[in-house]
């Protein structure tokens, strides 16, 4: 889903530096177009499930983020150990938008009593939710939930590739950031960064990350879409670029629990079109996966991150 703006990070004053060039830093040319296609909610319910394998092996898509806590998160594991090949993240789950098929923190409500709501559930991502949950939540119940989620997918035998954030742009909080970051460098893996001032935190220490506005999925109109996505793609600055697109099936199941699940069939239907491959082809677009930026992180970190 949408990620909420506002999000608080650290050096939000700071004056702008010029970013470092992240494409370089993961070996291309200066000046080269890269594009990370990366499939969010896998896990939520089955027909995103299908939608998002779909989008990565006959579609654009380069990656995923799986959101461990949710009802077919069990089966999305089962696609991803069949598939070694597909990048995947973990979509740090703190919120449950779906009330028909709820989900719960991975740790157990009793270990993370700040991060629910006085219902004892997870908090909706409605700007009062997010909002509520942002100032009540201890960052020692963050660290538990998110190592819960983590070692969840490490016990089912899968190695993700990074860390990104369901619903709360960078974390919505500059020391949720900032704990995820250290995470990342403890399990080896990149972080996902939506919003400017973390893009450029990121860069600054010489750590690959978008140079250009982040595109999510929600934020375009349902009309001509597939008319849309094209022309951002030939409008595509240099650098690399991340678009987090939400596919889904648009089944009768999706329609009876998902909202938005109009928004999900036209990004489907957009990723494994032959429009999207015949634009990549023309303007000479090349996608990124998120094990290309994991390399680049991990390598960077044994090597000592620059303002560590």
């Amino acid at each position: 889903m949408s990620a909420a703006p506002g999000s608080r990070i650290r050096g939000t004053t700071e004056a702008a530096v010029p970013p470092l060039r992240s494409g370089e830093l993961l070996g291309y040319p200066p000046g080269e177009r890269l594009l990370i296609v990366n499939c969010d909610d896998f896990g939520m319910y089955s027909a995103i499930n299908e939608a998002v394998v779909e989008a990565i092996e006959q579609g654009i898509a380069g990656s995923c983020s799986l959101m461990v806590p949710c009802p077919a998160a069990p089966d999305a594991m089962r696609r991803l150990r069949r598939r070694p090949e597909i990048s995947f993240g973990v979509h740090l789950t703190m919120v449950c938008e779906m009330p028909g098929t709820p989900w719960g923190p991975m740790a157990g409500g009793e270990r993370v009593p700040s991060l629910l709501d006085p219902a004892g559930r997870l908090f909706a991502p409605t700007p009062e939710g997010r909002e509520m949950l942002l100032g009540q939540a201890r960052i020692e119940d963050v660290e538990r939930e998110f190592r819960a989620q983590i070692d969840a997918v490490a016990d089912a035998g899968l190695v993700p590739t990074h860390l990104d954030f369901h619903c709360l742009a960078d974390g919505g909080r500059h020391d949720i950031f900032d704990l995820t970051v250290s995470l990342a460098a403890e399990y080896g893996l990149a972080v996902r960064a939506w919003l400017a001032p973390a893009r450029e935190a990121l860069r600054r220490r010489e750590l690959p990350a978008s140079e250009n506005d982040f595109l999510d999925s929600y934020s375009l109109p349902l009309d001509g879409r597939a008319a849309r996505y094209a022309q951002l793609l030939r409008d595509l600055p240099p650098g690399l670029n991340e678009w987090a697109i939400h596919p889904s099936l648009g089944t009768q199941e999706s329609r009876a629990v998902d909202e938005g699940w109009r928004v999900r069939r036209t990004d489907y239907e957009f990723l494994v079109s032959s429009k999207a491959r015949q634009v990549l082809a023309e303007e000479s677009i090349r996608l990124v996966d998120y094990a290309e930026v994991r390399r680049v992180w991990r390598e960077r970190d044994r090597g000592g991150l620059p303002g560590h």
